[in-house]
C-alpha cells in the first residue's frame, strides 16, 4: 500500500497516483486547475473545532491525533476512510495538505491510520 502525504503547493508528479485533498478549506493561491486534486472528501478532514483548537495551540499534536481518530470513527468519516484505504491497495495515493508541517498535521494521522490497512 502506498500512501504518501505532500504539501499542495508542491507541483504534481508522475508517481503521486490518486491525489485527495484532506483540508477542509480550499487552500489559498492555488487554482483548482494547477492543484490536480482527484477527490476532495471534506467529511474525512478535521472537524473546524478541532481545527480551531488544534491550530490555537491549546493541546498537544497527540491530543489533537487522539481526538482526530475518534471523530474518524463516525460512520460517515469511516466509510471515506475505507473508500481511500481501498485507493491505497490498488495503486499510489497522496494525500495533499497546505499546511506548513505536514508531519505534524492530520494528514500525517490519516496516513499512519491507512498505512494500518
Amino acid at each position: 500500500m502506498s500512501v504518501r502525504v505532500r504539501r499542495i503547493y508542491e507541483p504534481p508528479e508522475p508517481d503521486d497516483g490518486v491525489r485527495i485533498l484532506v483540508d477542509r478549506l480550499w487552500p489559498r493561491g492555488i487554482s483548482k486547475d494547477a492543484a490536480h486534486v482527484d477527490e476532495w472528501p471534506k467529511a474525512l478532514t478535521p472537524s473546524t473545532e478541532l481545527r480551531r483548537w488544534y491550530h490555537a495551540g491549546e493541546g498537544s499534536y497527540e491530543e489533537f491525533a487522539r481526538r482526530y481518530e475518534a471523530e474518524l470513527a463516525a460512520p460517515e468519516a469511516a466509510e471515506l476512510l475505507d473508500g481511500v484505504r481501498r485507493s491505497a491497495q490498488k495503486g499510489a495515493v497522496t494525500l495533499l495538505t497546505a499546511s506548513k508541517e505536514p508531519e505534524h498535521s492530520h494528514a500525517a494521522v490519516l496516513a499512519r491510520l491507512l498505512g494500518r490497512g
